[in-house]
């Protein structure tokens, strides 16, 4: 869906190139310039469907060689703190002067401007000062992160693409570029938009506090231990979702569990709930409330979730290499895209400067 758009990454870690490999996966042209003396490291996962180019951009050759780059290049996407790509000569005034049309992604944690701007931090601390963080959990524990994907990735990563992609259609509209200030605590806290809606939708009590919401305390959209040590989960939110729930599991005539929406009961409730699933295993519960509208899941690993019937149908996993991988979404027209192999460190540098030695020299013949 996106060929012909070219991509330049300066690469960095977390969500600035997992942004540039969504991209990729989508079909654009991501050329990750990577730093010359980081050496070939690990195999990166995120750098499938890339082509890669070993640089210095502390030299004058390795400045050259991006602005070379980025004379036809739709997008530069960065993830360093403000002011590093000014003082290495490649801010943004000076990327579009080369090209007027490019889009300058700017991928950070606490964005571009503000008192935190120059502070480091790392995922768990933008979505705790955005607030994302702060209903995680129940009120009895520490709110508990998501490792990545609620900050780096969704908040991050995700925000960064979709900035990206409006500039890339208003550039082709105006013939100009624009600077595009990816946040994670930006992008967190748009994401909680949804959320903020629910207060009064009575999805929180009063106030709106740590563990007073359906989330945190209620026994019908929660998570359960079950007698394995497994995990399953409920999302019984609605009235015939939840009367299927009670049938199931035998309690439909137990007038405890009569009004739904009795918050001074929950805990109660949670906790017949509790000790309930303790009683089966995990399979055993897939077996009863699987492929049901009871609106129920197994809590599954990775490795366990690419073997799920469901995921194997819509062949959400893949190997390459011996490793787990997903494959591109959203789909198109139903297809199915198996993204690019992971290129060797520097493996295109040859190949990408030739080209542009090609098109250089195209012009004085």
């Amino acid at each position: 869906m996106l060929s012909g758009i070219k991509v330049v990454e300066i690469c960095g870690i977390g969500p600035g190139p997992f942004c540039a490999m969504h991209l990729a996966d989508l079909g654009a042209d991501v050329i990750a310039v990577e730093r010359a003396d980081q050496g070939g490291g690990r195999t990166n996962l995120v750098n499938r469907g890339k082509r890669s180019v070993a640089a210095d951009l502390k030299t004058v050759e390795g400045r050259e060689l991006v602005l070379k780059l980025i004379e036809d290049a739709d997008v530069l996407i960065e993830g360093m703190r403000p002011g590093v790509m000014e003082r290495l000569g490649l801010g943004p005034d000076v990327c579009r002067a080369r090209n007027p049309r490019l889009v300058f992604g700017r991928m950070t944690g606490w964005g571009q401007g503000g008192p935190m701007a120059q502070a480091a931090g790392h995922d768990n601390n933008y979505i705790s000062l955005s607030g994302a963080l702060y209903h995680n959990g129940t009120a009895a524990e520490p709110p508990s992160t998501a490792i990545t994907l609620l900050g780096d990735i969704g908040g991050g990563a995700l925000y960064l693409a979709v900035g990206l992609l409006a500039g890339v259609l208003n550039a082709r509209q105006t013939g100009q570029g624009t600077v595009v200030d990816a946040a994670i605590l930006d992008g967190s806290a748009h994401m909680m938009q949804l959320m903020l809606s629910t207060r009064n939708a009575g999805f929180f009590g009063e106030g709106f506090n740590r563990g007073n919401n359906l989330h945190d305390s209620s026994h019908f959209y929660s998570t359960y231990r079950c007698a394995d040590g497994e995990f399953i989960t409920l999302g019984s939110i609605e009235p015939q979702f939840y009367a299927l729930l009670l049938e199931k599991l035998g309690l439909q005539d137990d007038p405890r569990f009569a009004r739904q929406w009795d918050g001074k009961r929950w805990g109660e409730m949670h906790q017949h709930f509790t000790e309930l699933f303790q009683t089966r295993t995990r399979d055993q519960w897939c077996e009863l409330l699987e492929y049901t509208d009871v609106c129920f899941s197994p809590v599954l690993s990775p490795d366990e979730a690419a073997k799920h019937p469901h995921n194997v149908a819509r062949q959400v996993y893949f190997e390459r290499d011996n490793m787990l991988q997903t494959v591109a979404a959203p789909r198109f027209d139903d297809q199915v895209v198996i993204p690019g192999p992971i290129p060797r460190f520097g493996e295109h540098t040859d190949q990408v400067v030739a080209a542009l030695d090609d098109a250089a020299a195209s012009v004085w013949r």
